[in-house]
């Protein structure tokens, strides 16, 4: 039997005009990769919307599994993250809304680490010629907010899911309208994301 694996991007934000995420999860929504149908949601860059967006997916599909994808433009690997924190901060989200020093959960704790299988997804990349490395930090933005809210669900809730959070670099097509970042065409960052999940049990 397939299991389910809820596969989050995000619309295009700052002075990104192209979000290479929402097009890997448009492409792969609806479809069966491995052991696993994927069920796709794009969420805003909304700090009131995204992370509530992402939890309310997640009671209706109640997936086996969780991968939220973020841009990290000027990246050059794929990074899946290592930890969350309770932090919301940096820049403006597309409503305009600008945190500083915000916790995500007021009572929660400072950090929750990823449960995807990190280790092994940059081991197979590599090894398939993807270039990838563990990140140390997801950041505060957005990426973070949503990595932290869902592991916290999922801990408050007791749910046998696992979850993470991986950061991919920016497309051709995004680093044409933009100076000096390193880029991956749109197929490669979809098939390394395959590629991971073909990989998960």
């Amino acid at each position: 039997m397939l299991k389910k694996l809820l596969l989050t991007g995000f619309e295009p934000f700052l002075d990104n005009p192209i979000n290479p995420t929402d097009e890997i999860v448009k492409s792969l929504g609806g479809t069966t990769v491995g052991n696993y149908e994927i069920i796709g949601r794009i969420l805003p860059v909304d700090f009131s919307e995204s992370a509530k967006q992402c939890l309310t997916a997640m009671d209706e599909v109640k997936p086996n599994a969780l991968i939220s994808l973020g841009l990290a433009a000027g990246r050059s690997k794929i990074t899946p993250e290592r930890i969350a924190i309770n932090c919301r901060d940096g820049a403006e989200d597309n409503k305009g809304v600008r945190l500083e020093d915000s916790p995500i959960e007021t009572e929660g704790p400072a950090g929750y680490f990823s449960t995807l299988p990190i280790r092994k997804f940059v081991s197979v990349l590599n090894g398939n010629g993807f270039p990838s490395a563990i990140s140390n930090t997801a950041g505060t933005y957005l990426c973070n907010n949503v990595m932290y809210s869902a592991l916290h669900k999922i801990e408050k809730d007791q749910a046998d899911m696992v979850a993470g959070f991986i950061h991919i670099p920016a497309s051709h097509e995004l680093a044409i309208q933009k100076k000096s970042i390193p880029s991956w065409s749109q197929h490669d960052l979809t098939e390394a994301v395959k590629l991971m999940i073909q990989m998960m049990e």
